[in-house]
């Protein structure tokens, strides 16, 4: 900011003459730099100038919560009034003010921890002359701590008696008007903080979210699998066909991707001897963003020695319905209007081919035919390169005529080997592999396939994308030597499998944007 700028900066004029003004400064002048100072946040300042002054601690550490909100609710919503009397105990409880009601000398306002929200009332008799003036200094969004008893009002509502109230934190800004939650979605997202103390849901569905994880790991671990954790900096992105972010090591000045996948270190593992193993881990993918992709994601993979494609569909059946009945109560489960059923047996299995008949409506003398192919890519609206093989291009008639329409759970199975650089070929039918992928709600949920374990079948395959990759394919695979070398020592038979944590949380809580499930969603910086 230049010396002119600076002269007609609007000097910040605050109702107090406390020295402890001076304090407050710093901040007052950033907001004024951003055009967010106003007067409700002149007027919190000017109340904490007041308290410092009455040497009330602003953010002291010295008050216990004992009790959690929810704890109460649960063990005494139900009592009534009378039998409140008997209850002797007292409580401490801490958490956020969220409204107020004052009637002069008594005051009623609502404390919301993570477990819940109860009404206190506090009264100048109660607390004291000198402890309610603080008190009335209090604001919507200060975080407080009170003991006290219960009691139910004349409404019935249940209520804490304060006889001991302290300020713990003080907040400067004030929460979104009339406590109804932030309206502007994108700022929903970039301010998640504000989002998960003023909108009930958002903290519902990261709860959610954490109980979905649990369950993962609850499952795969009754079957014997073992989490490990696996590289995220990479010297060859591996597992998947994605663009990778690229970062620099400085002390080993070498080049290295954030991972696209875990899927190759998870292997390496199984030609070491753990047969089963999974992780659920972060993937970054240098892509676009939508409703359905966030460049950083969170993936559970999973890796089976001596089981094949269909035991892995059969094992998927069984997580999907198990973990939709420990985290909803149900297996049929509500999204964005449809009722998807998850129970064991309403799964549908299909072939690619087929889907691209049955769902798709595509000749197989269409699909099978590459010009008739191309054609039928192009006036779809895709775009095609030069040199794309047939199987690639079936799968974009797939995203684009089957894919939307897959509602219901649908596995869709045997895949072409072109788009399935790590997948097991088909023993009967070499240009397929025994390869499913999981679709609901018109999205893919889950990849899976019998594991390639065959080291130089792996080479070509690895060799075909290096030549796609140098053709100009952004996403096609790298050569993995090391990976090679691992097979070549021998990796059992296997199969694995990768879910989409995000979409799956997006399912099971009905979010219809992956924003709605990811705490911290990737956004363009403010203006």
């Amino acid at each position: 900011m230049s010396n002119n700028q600076n002269k007609k900066k609007k000097k910040i004029k605050l109702a107090t003459k406390s020295e402890h003004a001076q304090k407050f400064m710093p901040m007052l002048e950033a907001l004024q730099a951003k055009d967010e100072l106003n007067q409700v946040i002149k007027t919190r300042v000017e109340k904490a100038c007041v308290l410092l002054d009455e040497n009330v601690h602003l953010y002291p550490n010295d008050f216990r919560q004992e009790t959690h909100v929810g704890d109460i609710l649960a063990t005494y919503e139900e009592m009534d009034g009378e039998a409140l009397e008997g209850v002797e105990e007292n409580f401490s409880v801490a958490g956020r003010v969220v409204a107020f009601r004052s009637f002069g000398k008594a005051t009623f306002f609502h404390l919301q921890d993570r477990s819940g929200k109860i009404q206190i009332f506090c009264a100048r008799e109660d607390l004291g002359p000198e402890a309610y003036t603080l008190f009335k200094k209090t604001d919507i969004g200060d975080i407080v701590g009170v003991t006290g008893r219960l009691f139910r009002t004349k409404t019935g509502e249940l209520t804490m008696q304060a006889e001991v109230f302290k300020l713990i934190t003080k907040s400067l800004r004030p929460l979104p008007e009339k406590y109804h939650g932030l309206k502007d979605v994108e700022l929903r997202y970039r301010q998640r903080y504000v989002d998960l103390i003023v909108t009930p849901r958002t903290k519902e569905i990261f709860q959610a979210r954490t109980a979905i994880v649990r369950e993962l790991r609850n499952f795969l671990d009754e079957k014997g699998f073992m989490e490990v954790e696996t590289p995220m900096m990479q010297p060859i992105p591996g597992g998947a066909t994605a663009k990778p972010f690229e970062t620099h090591h400085n002390a080993l000045d070498m080049k290295l991707y954030m991972r696209i996948a875990p899927e190759l270190y998870l292997k390496r593992l199984l030609v070491g001897g753990f047969e089963r193993v999974y992780e659920i881990n972060r993937n970054f993918r240098n892509e676009g963003t939508s409703t359905q992709h966030n460049p950083e994601f969170t993936m559970l993979e999973f890796y089976w020695a001596y089981a094949n494609f269909e035991d892995l569909m059969d094992l998927t059946e069984e997580m999907f319905s198990r973990i939709a009945e420990r985290v909803t109560g149900n297996t049929k489960v509500p999204y964005q209007g449809e009722t998807i059923d998850l129970s064991i047996g309403a799964w549908t299995r299909m072939s690619f081919h087929e889907s691209l008949e049955k769902i798709g409506g595509i000749p197989s003398e269409i699909y099978t035919d590459y010009e008739k192919c191309k054609e039928l890519v192009k006036q779809s609206g895709e775009k095609v390169v030069e040199g794309e093989k047939l199987g690639k291009l079936q799968a974009k008639l797939f995203d684009i005529k089957v894919e939307p329409k897959l509602i219901q759970p649908h596995f869709i199975y045997h895949y072409p080997t072109d788009i399935s650089p790590l997948s097991r070929r088909n023993e009967e039918n070499p240009d397929i592999t025994d390869r499913f992928e999981l679709f609901m709600t018109g999205r893919e949920m889950a990849n899976a396939f019998s594991e390639l374990n065959d080291p130089v079948d792996q080479r070509g395959r690895f060799e075909d994308q290096v030549a796609e990759k140098e053709a100009g394919d952004e996403e096609a695979h790298f050569m993995d030597e090391d990976y090679v070398r691992a097979l070549e020592y021998g990796m059992p038979p296997a199969a694995g499998q990768g879910v989409g944590i995000d979409r799956l949380v997006m399912l099971l809580t009905d979010s219809a944007s992956i924003r709605e499930v990811i705490l911290f969603p990737l956004l363009r910086p403010e203006a």
